[in-house]
């Protein structure tokens, strides 16, 4: 591609062409865009465009409204002439959609521009294509207008999503063949879901550092060092669309309901660890969790609090035991508990291995991982499990343990050893017939 050669390439293709070619090469979206902005093949009736902060949605949604309105030349008709513009409140479909800094003004070359009539809340192209301003606030104003395209912004944000989409739906009904662009950051909303369920519904998906080459150095190496591996990040960076499991234990509403900025003052602190089978590069993750615990008054009021995943991924036994006895250093804990189903005597071996003295307890586990788990899930519904920020893979996990079943795929060893750690802190007898004195960890 031109766009990536090196310079003097790039020179040498701009010298070979004319002068108009040179005005016009700006305005020809198909050389410069990304793969996620260019709609694909198909008969499709909605295209979404799925991505993070950033990632060039907002050009392509504007550059797609280009393709649909204009014709080969500037006073020809395009395939669409009448467009609906929708976002969650006018003031942004009027300064994000329309004339932010990727919108359609921006994008439009000077002889196919179209006029902004405000009192209208239209644009107006030379060759007669209308685009119609809406507020996904005011549902009922789409009720009665008419649309053969529309471009909508921001879905997953939308309040009345349900009632606005469907309202859209009924009026986009000109033409052989009507169709609409949606651009939105995901999130695990009903509307977005059961329209990319949709048969008649087509995807792409980019995260914002897909588009690197138009955004600051600066903003994405602080937005990545501040939300890398969190849930936040994952959604908001990535652009992936993290859904709860049916049946699930654990929802993502009451998980971000448990964030807190801070641990305060602990009364005890352990590291647990769920070891894979083998070390090799297609097992499982070696799930790594410190825990904390405020062990004050009656141990019903007992509360814990998820200091740090430290998890580790195709790990040997040393790789692991190591990161765990760093994890403990870390956070000065009191013991390490360990999951000795599968290795026996030999994980307690590998722990001394890399620390001799090392505060240890094996635990054996006599019930399904399901079992174990529900009880702690009910202490998350009681309020008394925090979460510290940057535990989103920990937190998907969660989200995907099921009363059937874990439904992620792999084995969930993070959540494993979160079960672990709080069962030694709280749950079990021998964690309740002291409470230890109370320190900071300041």
């Amino acid at each position: 591609m031109i766009a990536s050669a090196p310079s003097e390439v790039q020179c040498e293709f701009l010298e070979s062409l004319s002068p108009e070619a040179v005005v016009g090469l700006p305005y020809l979206f198909d050389f410069w865009a990304m793969p996620h902005q260019l709609p694909p093949v198909g008969d499709w009736r909605t295209w979404v465009i799925m991505g993070g902060r950033g990632a060039g949605k907002t050009r392509a949604g504007a550059e797609w409204v280009r393709s649909e309105v204009e014709g080969a030349r500037p006073l020809d008709r395009g395939r669409s002439q009448r467009v609906a513009l929708v976002g969650e409140t006018f003031d942004q479909v009027r300064e994000v959609m329309i004339f932010g800094d990727s919108g359609i003004l921006a994008c439009c070359p000077p002889d196919r521009r179209p006029a902004w009539e405000s009192t209208r809340r239209r644009l107006v192209w030379p060759n007669g294509a209308v685009a119609q301003a809406f507020s996904a606030h005011e549902p009922e104003a789409l009720r009665g207008p008419q649309f053969d395209a529309a471009w909508v912004d921001e879905l997953a944000k939308w309040k009345r999503g349900e009632e606005a989409w469907d309202m859209l739906q009924f009026a986009l009904r000109l033409g052989e063949h009507p169709r609409q662009c949606v651009t939105t950051t995901p999130k695990n909303v009903a509307v977005l879901k059961s329209v990319l369920a949709n048969p008649s519904t087509v995807q792409t998906h980019a995260s914002t550092s897909a588009n690197r080459a138009n955004l600051a150095r600066s903003f994405l190496d602080e937005v990545i060092a501040r939300y890398k591996n969190t849930r936040l990040g994952r959604q908001e960076l990535d652009g992936l669309l993290l859904e709860d499991a049916e049946g699930a234990l654990w929802s993502m509403q009451a998980l971000e309901a448990a964030r807190v900025a801070e641990p305060g003052p602990l009364s005890r602190i352990v590291v647990a660890v769920d070891p894979p089978v083998s070390g090799t590069k297609t097992s499982d993750e070696c799930g790594i969790l410190v825990v904390g615990a405020v062990m004050e008054g009656d141990p019903r009021d007992w509360r814990a609090v998820v200091l740090e995943d430290a998890s580790v991924a195709a790990a040997s036994p040393h790789k692991w035991a190591t990161a765990a006895v760093a994890a403990m250093e870390r956070w000065g804990a009191d013991r390490l508990v360990a999951e000795v189903n599968q290795g026996g005597d030999l994980v307690e071996s590998v722990v001394r291995q890399v620390d001799p003295l090392v505060s240890y307890r094996g635990v054996h586990a006599s019930r399904g991982k399901i079992a174990r788990a529900e009880p702690v899930a009910a202490l998350y519904e009681q309020g008394r499990v925090a979460h510290l920020p940057g535990l989103g893979v920990l937190e998907e996990q969660m989200c995907r343990m099921t009363t059937a079943g874990y439904a992620g795929g792999r084995s969930p060893d993070r959540v494993d050893a979160l079960v672990w750690a709080i069962h030694d802190l709280i749950l079990e007898p021998r964690a309740l017939r002291a409470a230890p004195k109370v320190r900071s960890l300041r």
